[in-house]
C-alpha cells in the first residue's frame, strides 16, 4: 500500500503522526507526505521516516491565494501517486485536500483534531465551520475524531464513517513518574521551588493571563511556588507585562519552546492549563503520564482527560479565584496528589502510543 498524509504544515506531521507512520510501515506500506515545509521554525522535528516529502504551499487562512496554488500542485501529486489512502489533518489541509482528491477514487480519511463548532462554541463558529465540515464529509471515506464530544456529534449529524481513537500518541516512556533529584533541580533552576507547570503557545485562547492572577493568591499561601510557563507566542510582552505589573517576577518563570518538557514535568507537582478551546491538549496526557493531577478549565479537550475530583480539578474558564484555590488544595495536600497523579497515570496509558498505534491498525487494518 501507498499512503498520503497531508496538512498545513510538516510540523504538525512530524509531531503528531509518527506513530501512523510506524503502524504503516509495520505492514510494509510506503509513507509519504505533503505539507508546507516550516521545519527550520522547530527545533528537533524532522520527517526522516517519510519516503517522499512534498512542499506544498498550504496556508491557514482560507482567504490566501496559496491555497489555489496548494490545490493545483496536490492534484497532480494525487493523480501521479497512485495512493491506496489519503489522510488528511489540520483545518484548511483537509478541505484544499479533500477537493484535490475527488474523483480519484483512492480512500480519503480525515482526522478532526478539534472541531470548531462544540457545545459552548459561538453561534459565528457553528455558521460558518458546521456547513463546511458537513459538506466536506460526504468527500471523506472515514472521519477519525480525538474527543468523545466530536465523534458524538459527527456521528448524530453527519453522514460518514466514523472512528474514535485516544488522541495522537504520547511516547509513554519520555514520561514516567520519577520524582526529580537534586542534580535535575539545580540543572532547572528550581531548588527549594514548588513548581506548577504550564505548557502551550502564548496565545489568548490559552490563558496564560489567568494563571497568573491566580499566582498572586498562591504565593500568599505558598511563597516557595513557581509557575513555569513553556511556550512562545504573540502574547508574550503582554504577560510579562502583567507579571512585572504584579510584582510576580520571582514566582513566574518563561521559559519559551522546550525540547525537554519530560525533565520540567518530573519536577512539577501539577499542571495549570487555562485554554477556552481545546481539541485534546498533549499538555494534560503528557501531565497525567508523569503521574501528576492536573487543574484545567472547562471545555470539552480538558472534560475528556481530567475527570473533576479524580485525576485533577476542572474549573470555570477565566476564574482565576478558582484556580488559586484548587491549586493551594494540592499544594496543602500530598495524599491528595499521590492519589491524583496516580489515578491520573492509570488514564493517560490509554493516550499512549502503544495504545494509539493499535486503534489506528484498527481502522487502517480491520
Amino acid at each position: 500500500m501507498k499512503i498520503l498524509i497531508t496538512a498545513t504544515v510538516m510540523s504538525h506531521v512530524a509531531q503528531f503522526h509518527k506513530p501512523l507512520a510506524k503502524v504503516l510501515h509495520r505492514h510494509g506500506c510506503m509513507v509519504e507526505v505533503a505539507a508546507r515545509d516550516n521545519l527550520a521554525e522547530k527545533n528537533g522535528l524532522n520527517l526522516d521516516w517519510a519516503e517522499m516529502v512534498y512542499d506544498v504551499p498550504f496556508a491557514r487562512s482560507p482567504k490566501s491565494p496559496s491555497n489555489i496554488t496548494a490545490y493545483k500542485q496536490l492534484r497532480r501529486i494525487i493523480r501521479n501517486g497512485h495512493y491506496d489512502v489519503i489522510h488528511c489533518n489540520t483545518p484548511m489541509g483537509g478541505i484544499v485536500t479533500r477537493l484535490a482528491a475527488r474523483g480519484s477514487g483512492t480512500r480519503v480519511i480525515y482526522t478532526a483534531h478539534g472541531f470548531h463548532f462544540y457545545r459552548g462554541a459561538s453561534r459565528k463558529a457553528w455558521m460558518i465551520y458546521y456547513p463546511i465540515e458537513k459538506f466536506f464529509c460526504r468527500l471523506t471515506s472515514t472521519l477519525i475524531t480525538i474527543n468523545r464530544e466530536d465523534r458524538d456529534l459527527a456521528k448524530r449529524r453527519f453522514k460518514v464513517d466514523t472512528e474514535y481513537i485516544h488522541g495522537v500518541g504520547v511516547d509513554a516512556s519520555r514520561y514516567i513518574p520519577e520524582r526529580p533529584d537534586d542534580k535535575l533541580r539545580r540543572e532547572l533552576g528550581v531548588v527549594g521551588r514548588r513548581v506548577i507547570l504550564n505548557i502551550g503557545e502564548l496565545l489568548p485562547n490559552k490563558g496564560q493571563r489567568f494563571a497568573i492572577e491566580a499566582m498572586s493568591e498562591v504565593v500568599r499561601r505558598h511563597k516557595n511556588a513557581l509557575l513555569v510557563i513553556a511556550g512562545n507566542g504573540p502574547e508574550r510582552n503582554a504577560l510579562e507585562a502583567q507579571v512585572n505589573e504584579t510584582d510576580l517576577t520571582d514566582s513566574v518563570r518563561f521559559i519559551g519552546y522546550c525540547t525537554c518538557l519530560e525533565k520540567w514535568q518530573r519536577a512539577a507537582e501539577m499542571l495549570v492549563a487555562c485554554s477556552r478551546r481545546e481539541g485534546l491538549p498533549l499538555n494534560v496526557v503528557e501531565t497525567m503520564l508523569s503521574g501528576n493531577p492536573a487543574v484545567v478549565s472547562d471545555n470539552r479537550g480538558h472534560r475528556e482527560l481530567v475527570d473533576d475530583g479524580v485525576t485533577g480539578f476542572i474549573v470555570p474558564h477565566g476564574d482565576s479565584v478558582a484556580i488559586a484555590d484548587r491549586l493551594c488544595r494540592l499544594l496543602d495536600d500530598g495524599d491528595l496528589r499521590t492519589r491524583m497523579g496516580d489515578a491520573a497515570l492509570s488514564k493517560g496509558l490509554l493516550y499512549s502510543a502503544e495504545n494509539v498505534e493499535k486503534e489506528l491498525e484498527h481502522i487502517y487494518f480491520q
